[in-house]
């Protein structure tokens, strides 16, 4: 069965918009956890805009609950996350003034910082994946660097289905991605902008293993609770 990954940087978005300690992103991730989520997404961003350091450690503390964590190439938050230990990372790109983020890696313009981060946490056998633009040279490229996994931007197919307008060119270009991914030995995971919709459409490539979603989940969740939506998504994927 593919896997359901929760991204909870908004519990965290939710709870520093008051300065205090509730929601507890510590309790949504058990909380998620016991619903059935396979692993839990977290981003220490550069500007700890939702998760803090001590949420990373807290979180990767819990028992038998995977956690990956995305993170920068910026050297401060990959010793950071060497420290935290967790059983997954997602290295993606970062700029301050985005407000999510806003497609793939430049694989080309940081290789060699990006194959010697990968090899960091191979090291720490610490399973490594790239957030990469469906593009057939990023996944060769990826393969290159030593990567495990890539997970494949889907924020322009999700935008597109969401404005009801064509979304053919770049569905193909996703499993077009997916299949030379698997064909080279790279796990493939699908993130960004999903919902239901987009979620059951891009379920159908068998190639993709894994989906990480959080905005979404969490704000569906304000009207319908979050166990019910997890469970939603849990039977998308079966």
């Amino acid at each position: 069965m593919k896997r359901l990954g929760l991204n909870i940087d908004h519990i965290a978005t939710l709870r520093n918009a008051r300065g205090e300690f509730h929601p507890d992103p510590f309790y949504a991730a058990n909380f998620a956890h016991k619903q059935g989520v396979d692993s839990i997404t977290i981003h220490l961003r550069e500007d700890r805009r939702h998760i803090k350091d001590l949420d990373a450690k807290k979180i990767c503390s819990i028992k038998n609950l995977l956690v990956n964590l995305e993170i920068s190439i910026k050297d401060e938050i990959v010793k950071n996350a060497l420290k935290i230990k967790p059983n997954f990372i997602c290295i993606v790109p970062e700029n301050r003034k985005e407000v999510t983020t806003e497609g793939g890696l430049n694989l080309h313009r940081n290789k060699n910082k990006i194959k010697s981060i990968i090899k960091l946490f191979k090291e720490k056998n610490i399973r490594t994946s790239l957030f990469v633009n469906p593009s057939l040279k990023d996944i060769l490229i990826s393969k290159n660097l030593g990567a495990n996994c890539v997970e494949i931007h889907t924020g322009r197919f999700s935008n597109l289905i969401k404005s009801k307008k064509k979304v053919e060119n770049e569905l193909f270009r996703i499993k077009q991605c997916s299949k030379l991914a698997e064909k080279i030995g790279l796990e493939v995971h699908a993130g960004h902008g999903l919902d239901y919709q987009s979620t059951k459409i891009l379920s159908k490539i068998d190639e993709i293993k894994e989906f990480n979603i959080g905005h979404f989940i969490i704000g569906e969740s304000i009207f319908h609770g979050l166990n019910k939506v997890i469970k939603n998504f849990k039977k998308i994927l079966r």
